[in-house]
């Protein structure tokens, strides 16, 4: 029998029309463009099965990612800590927080986060893709990694500042703003990598890891993977042998807003950029004789801001004079001081294959978090996935509180989660 083995899975997680998009905080699902997919896979020889799942959706918060963790791993038995699962974050698709939804069900007027029915539902699709790719997994005696530098699609969104260093405009995932559009791209990862598992010269999967925040436009309940999922979904349109999944990195601060305008050429445009990087990073693809394979997690527990007072909270969420998403917002906030009480901590974890590191964050970590990884792990190649567990929402630097913009009024945890975070990405990766 092969020292190590992989299985392949994918199920549809399309909502229904009238689901809520982006956790009832824009418009709901109106049509389909383009289906969502649930994608990833199981290595086996390593211990225990180890499970790693991207999933078209805006984020999992909270207990909802805990559920999803836990089905996947019944399925592919093994334990809920061996099982990785991230968003893309494209937002004309569910953000889910069962927490939240409670919430949000006894006020009685407002649109749910989620069908509970529907989420119940993708977790069975989850379980029985991960059973039949089981009973076809492939022995796997290689590994390979490349990277190829996109140009045109990530800008640093917080690049507009006065002389104290305060954000005082904002490239968030459009921008009509030809200042702001003519301004540099600032602090970005440029290099879009690819790490694929082989047998033999065949890649049986191959995983690519852009950071940027994934939206060309969205807000009119058109359904979509957008360009980020567009551009994998025409390389495995080609390469119909390999599954192709697509992670997003640390993007908490990253979009494509310089380049992109919000028009419908723009999203080609984006998609075209991405799928050139796809290709261009398997073609620069270094294989190795696949030898040690091994995992580790680190559990965090965050704090949360002070400004994050229960009875103000109680008050947005209840008071209907406020909009729908202030209201919302405020469900979700109180959702994740309650998991906090309850003990629900933050998983982080690594995937080591020879001297590759996959890395696996979570919520809408800023690009520092990527680039710190990569540095305290010089001779290594390391992919960064984000947008694991979204509960606490955006993860900034602690230098960036007080220098306002949209990122720091939407961030769950106080600025010690700098640390905890730092230091659990070293203890991962050194």
């Amino acid at each position: 029998m092969p020292r190590f083995q992989l299985a392949t899975f994918q199920f549809d997680v399309t909502p229904p029309t009238g689901h809520s998009l982006c956790g009832g905080l824009i418009k709901p699902a109106v049509e389909v463009r383009d289906e969502l997919q649930g994608l990833g896979f199981v290595l086996l020889g390593a211990g225990a099965p180890i499970v790693v799942c991207a999933l078209d959706w805006t984020g999992l918060c909270n207990t909802a990612h805990q559920h999803f963790r836990e089905a996947l791993a019944t399925a592919a038995g093994t334990t809920p800590d061996r099982v990785s699962v991230h968003c893309v974050h494209q937002h004309d698709a569910p953000l889910v927080c069962l927490d939240a939804q409670r919430f949000i069900e006894a006020e009685g007027d407002m649109p749910p986060t989620v069908e509970v029915a529907f989420f119940e539902d993708c977790l069975v699709r989850g379980q029985h893709a991960i059973e039949a790719g089981l009973r076809d997994a492939r022995p796997v005696n290689q590994i390979g990694c490349g990277q190829a530098k996109v140009e045109q699609v990530a800008s640093n969104r917080r690049i507009a500042r006065d002389e104290a260093g305060r954000v005082v405009a904002e490239r968030r995932s459009f921008c009509r703003q030809e200042q702001l559009q003519k301004m540099p791209e600032g602090l970005i990862d440029p290099w879009l990598k690819t790490v694929s598992f082989c047998e033999q010269d065949q890649a049986v999967v191959a995983c690519h890891y852009y950071a940027t925040h994934p939206q060309s436009f969205y807000g009119e309940g058109q359904v979509s993977s957008d360009f980020v999922g567009l551009a994998r979904k025409r390389r495995q349109q080609e390469d119909s042998k390999c599954l192709h999944i697509y992670f997003t990195g640390c993007a908490g601060n990253i979009s494509a807003g310089k380049y992109n305008d919000g028009s419908a050429e723009a999203r080609v445009q984006l998609t075209d950029r991405i799928y050139d990087g796809i290709v261009r990073s398997e073609q620069d693809l270094e294989r190795a004789p696949l030898q040690d394979v091994s995992w580790r997690t680190v559990e965090v527990m965050p704090t949360p801001r002070e400004t994050l007072v229960d009875a103000v909270l109680v008050e947005q969420l209840g008071n209907r004079y406020y909009m729908a998403n202030v209201r919302g917002r405020a469900a979700f906030m109180l959702a994740w001081k309650e998991c906090l009480r309850d003990g629900h901590s933050l998983i982080l974890s690594r995937l080591r294959a020879n001297d590759v590191d996959l890395l696996h964050l979570p919520a809408e970590c800023f690009i520092e978090y990527q680039l710190r990884a990569q540095a305290c792990a010089p001779g290594r190649f390391v992919a960064t996935a984000a947008y694991g567990d979204v509960g606490p929402w955006y993860i900034p630097v602690k230098e960036e509180y007080g220098k306002g913009g949209y990122e720091l009024t939407s961030t769950f945890c106080d600025p010690g989660m700098d640390g905890l975070l730092t230091k659990a990405i070293q203890e991962l990766l050194q």
